[in-house]
């Protein structure tokens, strides 16, 4: 005689990597446990790969040039063979806990005990060697474990989302994730990346030309935002960095609106 319950649903986890050396075998060693790891590379230049490999993975997809985040989640999709998809980036870390919360949930799931296609997972964000919890930092919930035949696909540039076909739950254990490794140049650097591509969007979206009322008040808002509602200076020295620093990526992003604008003016004239 059969038994009436359900076997345990394959897991698949996908990380996405580019130039991860640093940070790739800890988020590895954290996922080990899961029935399959997919490895979504964008043209890695250093050590990244080597490591993958000797962790024994043996899916390692590499995305073509130009592909967005989006399209990169969407390969590690359509490579994946588990029945459900755990999204993990390279500088993110299961934790015991979350990983039995993980297992546990989709088992009540398959055992149609519970009837979510998704499940958004909270963040402890680490910036500048910190768990910062003001600022608007937490509770940061990212939605990443789903069901794959309820993945219709992943969208956006830059802060992709994925669309779901049913209902989203959250999960109460969180990822770590040391967002920027904790280092002011690797900051820097994703800054100079991301702003151009935030820049382009609002340029393709004809936002009206930059003025100085304009840079203060964008300015002025996120310090709002960050400082006064999200209290970021109950994090001591580093919320009130960490608050700064994001009105400067904000600067950053409308300079290079600006002079986005300013080329396009000067093409026209």
């Amino acid at each position: 005689m059969q038994s009436s319950k359900l076997t345990k649903p394959n897991i698949s986890v996908i990380v996405l990597t580019k130039n991860e050396e640093e940070v790739i075998s800890d988020c590895l060693e954290s996922v080990k446990w899961a029935d399959e790891v997919v490895v979504v590379d964008d043209s890695s230049t250093d050590g990244t790969l080597d490591i993958v490999k000797k962790f024994g993975i043996k899916k390692i997809v590499k995305a073509p040039p130009g592909k967005t985040f989006s399209d990169r989640r969407n390969l590690g999709r359509d490579a994946a063979s588990g029945d459900w998809l755990l999204y993990v980036d390279a500088d993110e870390r299961v934790t015991p806990t979350l990983k039995s919360e993980i297992i546990k949930t989709i088992e009540q799931c398959q055992n149609q005990t519970m009837f979510f296609s998704a499940f958004a997972i909270p963040r402890r964000n680490i910036r500048l060697t910190k768990e910062l919890h003001y600022g608007g930092w937490w509770p940061d919930y990212v939605l990443r474990l789903m069901r794959k035949d309820k993945l219709e696909g992943w969208e956006g540039e830059l802060h992709e989302q994925p669309r779901i076909d049913g209902g989203v739950g959250k999960l109460k254990e969180a990822f770590v994730h040391f967002s920027h490794r904790g280092s002011l140049e690797n900051k820097l650097r994703n800054t100079i990346n991301w702003s151009e591509i935030e820049a382009r969007k609002l340029y393709e979206a004809d936002h009206p030309p930059m003025n100085v009322r304009r840079f203060f008040s964008a300015m002025a808002r996120e310090f709002y935002l960050r400082m006064i509602k999200y209290q970021a200076y109950r994090d001591g020295l580093e919320g009130i960095i960490e608050a700064i620093y994001q009105v400067f990526s904000v600067f950053i992003t409308y300079a290079r609106l600006w002079e986005m604008q300013v080329h396009d003016k000067q093409k026209r004239d």
